[in-house]
Protein backbone atom coordinates (compact mmCIF):
# COMPACT_ATOMS: atom_id res chain seq x y z
CA UNK A 1 0.00 0.00 0.00
CA UNK A 2 1.67 3.29 -1.12
CA UNK A 3 1.14 6.46 1.30
CA UNK A 4 -1.32 8.95 -0.34
CA UNK A 5 -0.95 11.83 2.20
CA UNK A 6 2.73 13.10 1.65
CA UNK A 7 2.09 15.40 5.31
CA UNK A 8 1.97 11.80 6.81
CA UNK A 9 4.60 10.51 8.83
CA UNK A 10 5.18 7.18 8.55
CA UNK A 11 6.19 4.43 11.12
CA UNK A 12 6.38 0.55 11.32
CA UNK A 13 6.22 0.67 15.46
CA UNK A 14 2.73 0.58 16.66
CA UNK A 15 3.27 2.43 19.60
CA UNK A 16 4.89 5.41 17.81
CA UNK A 17 2.43 5.63 15.10
CA UNK A 18 -0.49 5.54 17.93
CA UNK A 19 1.67 8.72 20.15
CA UNK A 20 2.30 10.65 16.34
CA UNK A 21 -1.63 10.02 15.72
CA UNK A 22 -2.72 11.42 19.21
CA UNK A 23 -0.51 14.40 18.68
CA UNK A 24 -3.45 15.48 16.13
CA UNK A 25 -6.10 15.25 19.06
CA UNK A 26 -6.96 18.68 20.73
CA UNK A 27 -7.16 17.84 24.68
CA UNK A 28 -8.14 20.20 27.46
CA UNK A 29 -5.75 20.70 30.24
CA UNK A 30 -6.82 20.23 33.94
CA UNK A 31 -4.86 19.76 37.38
CA UNK A 32 -6.22 17.61 39.46
CA UNK A 33 -5.51 17.97 43.07
CA UNK A 34 -6.78 16.42 46.25
CA UNK A 35 -5.63 16.87 50.21
CA UNK A 36 -4.21 13.85 52.28
CA UNK A 37 -3.55 14.71 56.01
CA UNK A 38 -3.26 17.97 55.36
CA UNK A 39 -1.07 18.17 52.07
CA UNK A 40 -2.08 18.84 48.85
CA UNK A 41 -1.43 16.89 46.01
CA UNK A 42 -1.58 17.60 42.27
CA UNK A 43 -0.93 16.44 38.41
CA UNK A 44 -1.66 17.71 35.11
CA UNK A 45 -3.93 15.63 33.36
CA UNK A 46 -5.04 15.82 29.94
CA UNK A 47 -7.01 12.57 29.36
CA UNK A 48 -10.61 13.42 31.27
CA UNK A 49 -13.76 13.16 29.75
CA UNK A 50 -17.06 13.24 30.82
CA UNK A 51 -19.09 9.73 31.23
CA UNK A 52 -22.39 9.88 32.34
CA UNK A 53 -24.86 11.87 32.64
CA UNK A 54 -27.05 10.43 35.30
CA UNK A 55 -25.61 10.04 37.18
CA UNK A 56 -22.75 12.56 36.58
CA UNK A 57 -19.61 11.35 36.61
CA UNK A 58 -16.27 11.38 34.90
CA UNK A 59 -12.76 9.38 33.92
CA UNK A 60 -9.41 10.51 34.78
CA UNK A 61 -6.59 8.76 33.36
CA UNK A 62 -3.25 8.55 35.91
CA UNK A 63 -0.24 7.54 35.02
CA UNK A 64 0.76 4.39 36.89
CA UNK A 65 3.61 5.91 38.41
CA UNK A 66 2.09 9.17 39.38
CA UNK A 67 2.42 10.56 43.15
CA UNK A 68 -1.02 11.54 42.93
CA UNK A 69 -2.83 8.05 42.19
CA UNK A 70 -0.47 6.85 45.00
CA UNK A 71 -2.55 9.32 47.10
CA UNK A 72 -6.01 8.19 45.95
CA UNK A 73 -8.75 5.39 47.64
CA UNK A 74 -11.83 4.70 46.85
CA UNK A 75 -13.94 7.85 48.24
CA UNK A 76 -11.33 10.54 48.11
CA UNK A 77 -12.21 13.94 47.13
CA UNK A 78 -10.47 15.37 43.90
CA UNK A 79 -10.73 18.41 42.71
CA UNK A 80 -10.68 19.03 38.60
CA UNK A 81 -9.46 22.26 37.24
CA UNK A 82 -9.79 22.47 34.02
CA UNK A 83 -7.22 24.88 32.59
CA UNK A 84 -7.68 28.89 31.23
CA UNK A 85 -6.10 29.67 28.39
CA UNK A 86 -4.14 32.10 30.40
CA UNK A 87 -2.95 29.13 33.10
CA UNK A 88 -0.22 27.92 30.74
CA UNK A 89 2.65 28.14 33.48
CA UNK A 90 0.63 26.07 36.05
CA UNK A 91 -0.08 23.26 32.99
CA UNK A 92 3.98 23.13 33.16
CA UNK A 93 4.52 23.37 37.07
CA UNK A 94 2.11 20.03 38.01
CA UNK A 95 3.52 18.67 34.94
CA UNK A 96 6.64 18.21 36.93
CA UNK A 97 7.40 15.61 39.32
CA UNK A 98 8.17 17.59 42.61
CA UNK A 99 7.18 17.02 46.37
CA UNK A 100 5.74 19.95 46.63
CA UNK A 101 4.19 21.60 43.81
CA UNK A 102 1.60 23.58 45.89
CA UNK A 103 3.67 26.07 47.93
CA UNK A 104 4.73 28.42 45.30
CA UNK A 105 1.73 29.09 43.56
CA UNK A 106 -1.84 30.70 44.82
CA UNK A 107 -4.90 28.10 45.77
CA UNK A 108 -7.22 27.33 48.53
CA UNK A 109 -9.49 25.10 49.67
CA UNK A 110 -12.94 24.58 47.50
CA UNK A 111 -15.39 21.96 48.09
CA UNK A 112 -12.82 19.58 49.73
CA UNK A 113 -10.17 19.64 47.98
CA UNK A 114 -7.56 22.11 46.39
CA UNK A 115 -8.40 24.87 43.68
CA UNK A 116 -6.06 26.98 41.53
CA UNK A 117 -8.09 30.49 40.90
CA UNK A 118 -8.84 31.35 37.38
CA UNK A 119 -9.44 28.14 35.76
CA UNK A 120 -11.73 27.99 33.29
CA UNK A 121 -14.34 25.26 35.20
CA UNK A 122 -14.02 23.41 38.41
CA UNK A 123 -15.37 19.71 39.21
CA UNK A 124 -15.33 17.90 42.42
CA UNK A 125 -15.91 14.58 42.52
CA UNK A 126 -15.61 11.36 44.98
CA UNK A 127 -13.38 8.35 44.01
CA UNK A 128 -15.72 5.20 43.13
CA UNK A 129 -13.44 2.58 41.21
CA UNK A 130 -10.37 2.30 39.78
CA UNK A 131 -9.48 0.65 36.17
CA UNK A 132 -5.96 -0.68 35.66
CA UNK A 133 -5.66 0.30 31.56
CA UNK A 134 -2.05 -0.30 30.37
CA UNK A 135 0.24 2.03 31.73
CA UNK A 136 -2.56 4.04 33.00
CA UNK A 137 -5.25 3.69 35.44
CA UNK A 138 -8.70 5.28 34.87
CA UNK A 139 -10.74 7.09 38.01
CA UNK A 140 -13.90 6.86 37.54
CA UNK A 141 -15.29 9.82 39.71
CA UNK A 142 -19.25 10.28 41.32
CA UNK A 143 -19.31 14.28 40.53
CA UNK A 144 -19.81 16.38 44.13
CA UNK A 145 -19.94 20.18 42.21
CA UNK A 146 -19.13 21.82 39.25
CA UNK A 147 -18.93 25.48 38.34
CA UNK A 148 -18.01 26.70 34.70
CA UNK A 149 -16.68 30.47 34.24
CA UNK A 150 -16.71 32.73 30.87
CA UNK A 151 -13.04 32.16 30.25
CA UNK A 152 -10.95 30.53 27.33
CA UNK A 153 -10.46 26.91 27.87
CA UNK A 154 -6.55 25.91 27.66
CA UNK A 155 -5.91 23.17 25.03
CA UNK A 156 -2.73 20.75 24.38
CA UNK A 157 -2.68 19.58 20.51
CA UNK A 158 0.82 19.06 18.44
CA UNK A 159 2.73 19.01 21.48
CA UNK A 160 2.27 22.83 22.32
CA UNK A 161 -0.80 24.81 24.18
CA UNK A 162 -3.64 26.89 22.55
CA UNK A 163 -6.89 27.71 22.70
CA UNK A 164 -10.18 27.54 20.50
CA UNK A 165 -12.38 29.83 18.40
CA UNK A 166 -15.29 29.83 17.32
CA UNK A 167 -15.58 29.06 13.47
Amino acid sequence: MTAVDPGRTATTNTSEAFRLAMRNVASPVSVVTTMVDGQPFGATVSALMSLSMEPPMLVISLDNRSRLLSMLRQGTIVGVDILADEQKDLANHFARRSADKFSLIDWEMTDGAPALPGSHSRITCSVNQFVPAGDHTLIFGAIETAYGYDKQPLVYWQRDYGTVTRL
